[in-house]
Order: C-alpha cells, then structure tokens, then sequence
C-alpha cells in the first residue's frame, strides 16, 4: 500500500503533427490506433503494481479535463496541475512533497506518459523488483534500456557491470550519465555491453528523493517543503500557482542524478520506445512485407515500401510508389513528407 506511480504529463508533445498537437498532446492521441491513448496505455500497464488510489499525474492546467476525461478512476486529488512548464525537476519535487505529507514510507515509481512498451508483464515484474529495492535502501534506480541500434536521439547510462548490488542481482551502480550521442559515438555505444539507453523511468522512495532535493536543489527543495501545511487543502493550488514559477527550470537528470552518489540502473529489456518520431513509431509497430506500417482500417498500398501511414478516421487511403516517407492525416491536415522531414516541413508551414 506504500507503492505510488507518478506520471508525467505535461509536455507539448506535438511532433506527431498533424495527429498531435500543442491543444492534444502525443500523451493524449490514440498514436497506435489500438483504441486508447498513450496516457491510457501508461496507466493499464501499472494495473496490478501499485493501488489505483496511489497513482498520480502531474500536468499542466491546460490538459487537467483531458486528464480527467480520459483517466477517470484517477482520484481527483491526485491531478496535480503546474502553472507554468517547469522540466521534470519541478514537478518531481512538488509530486514527492505532496505525497510525503500523506505517505512518509512511500516508495515511488515515476513514468512519463507518452512511452510504449511491448512486454507488460516484464515490465511489470521490473518495476515490482526495483520498488522493492528502494524500499529496502536509500537509491536512487534508473531503468536502462538495452540499445538495439546506434540510436542518437536517445540519452545513454553507462553501468558498472562488474558487481552486481548485494539485495538485488540484476541492479548495478551507475558509472556515468551521457548526452544525447552523435552517430559515431552510438556506433561505439552499442558495441559495448554496459551502456544503456536512459528510458527516463525512475524509482526511489520518498525519503531518499526529497533528501536528494535538499542536498543538490535547496532553493527548489524550500519552495515545496514550506508548502507541507497547506497540501490537500483549498489553498494548494492559489500557493502552487505563485511558487511553482520560482522553480529553476532543470531536468531531474542536471538536477539530482547526475549529483547523487547512490544512484543505480536496473538493465532491461521490455520493448520500449518514448516514440518520440514517426520514424519510431515505424520501428515499434507491425509492418507488412514491404516495410510499411499501415495504421486505420482503409488503407491500401502498392509499389510502397518503408513508410508509416497514420489514417484512422474512415477515409480510404491509397498511398503509390513512396519509399521512407510519412503519411499522416487528422481532420482537415494531411501530412506526407519524407521519414525525419516533419518537423522542417511543419516549420516551413508556419511560417
């Protein structure tokens, strides 16, 4: 009863534009055309991990009715709203303080809400072993994706693989965090058995993270905790409204893992993607025999290969003779340009 999931929520997400947009979000677009969003998928895979009363989402206050219309067994209180954007810092500590002042053993599990994975139930035995871990011991665990090719969009963890931690055999030490790579560098990457891709999925309990805050962002670590006496009541979100935008704007990675001594990554393998392209959703989606990834029920191809086709609102589409390219098309917009081209054509169009 002391295991929480906080996701996150806030982000634009609109590189899958024209299916996505500033208004709806990645997080809330049915991007797989299964029937539910991302958000959607991101809450069904806890099921069974932590209480549905312990899960929280933290978003913006322009999505808050999104968030409620479509995670409607998410307690109300539980929809923490930030006023501004603020990176993941901000809205770790505000979520960790809130939960602190009504669990003080909680053990955390934070996700963000635009991910997809492939392996639930590895997933989910994943995430029970790491929560049982920071339960038992004051880490900080990151989960670490095993590269499955020199991917440059992705940051990498470097893992200490020589000795495994005492309580948990599949938890190692982290060496080092690394940037975002250029080519040459994720050739060299994926060569080497202890690099990881950083999923950005984080496990911790609430005293551990809240001290970390302390430590390495005391002035982000003050605005939350002089805030413990009014969490829960009528004037939270007046007071978070006037605080929150006094946070630094930082990612926890700058803010804390990258400071913090006990800081581990749990090694896994269970399909994931933050599909941040339409070039990964082709990746992460069933293809035909010619490459194409064809999602909505009307769409007919010929001499096509290697392209995602996104069409799920009844109109037939017949795409010929393309090769690497995105087809896309969401009320009165169609996109088709060539794979990693969307977001210089979408800026053209705005200009």
């Amino acid at each position: 009863m002391n295991d929480h999931l906080v996701i996150m929520a806030g982000g634009v997400g609109s590189r899958f534009w024209p299916m996505s947009t500033s208004i709806l979000p990645k997080q809330f677009a049915d991007v797989l055309g299964c029937g539910k969003t991302l958000i959607q998928l991101t809450y069904d895979r806890f099921r069974g991990v932590v209480p549905k009363e312990n899960v929280w989402v933290v978003t913006s206050a322009q999505y808050a009715s999104l968030v409620r219309q479509q995670l409607p067994e998410v307690q109300r209180q539980n929809i923490l709203l930030e006023p501004c954007r603020r990176n993941t810092a901000p809205c770790i500590a505000y979520v960790s303080w809130r939960i602190k002042s009504q669990d003080p053993k909680a053990n955390i599990v934070v996700s963000p809400s635009d991910h997809v994975v492939l392996d639930v139930p590895e997933f989910q035995r994943v995430i029970k072993s790491g929560l049982k871990f920071v339960s038992e011991t004051d880490s900080i665990v990151t989960l670490g994706m095993k590269p499955t090719r020199p991917e440059t969009g992705y940051g990498y963890i470097q893992a200490d693989l020589s000795c495994a931690t005492a309580r948990n055999k599949e938890i190692y030490r982290v060496d080092s965090f690394h940037e975002k790579p250029d080519a040459e560098t994720a050739e060299r990457f994926i060569q080497r058995s202890y690099y990881f891709w950083n999923a950005g999925i984080f496990l911790w309990n609430i005293n551990t993270i809240v001290n970390a805050f302390r430590i390495y962002q005391p002035e982000i670590s003050r605005i939350f905790e002089d805030l413990l006496p009014i969490y829960g009541t009528s004037q939270e979100q007046s007071l978070i409204n006037e605080r929150f935008p006094l946070c630094d704007n930082i990612s926890v990675d700058y803010a804390i893992l990258e400071k913090a001594d006990e800081i581990y990554v749990f090694p896994a393998d269970f399909g994931w993607s933050d599909l941040g392209t339409w070039g990964s959703l082709l990746l992460n989606t069933e293809r035909d025999i010619h490459g194409n990834a064809c999602i909505g029920n009307n769409i007919i191809t010929a001499e096509t290969t290697n392209c995602i086709i996104h069409a799920t609102q009844e109109r037939k589409v017949i795409v010929q003779g393309l090769d690497g390219y995105i087809v896309a098309e969401k009320d009165n917009s169609l996109l088709i340009c060539r794979l990693g081209e969307e977001q210089r054509i979408r800026q053209l169009t705005e200009q």
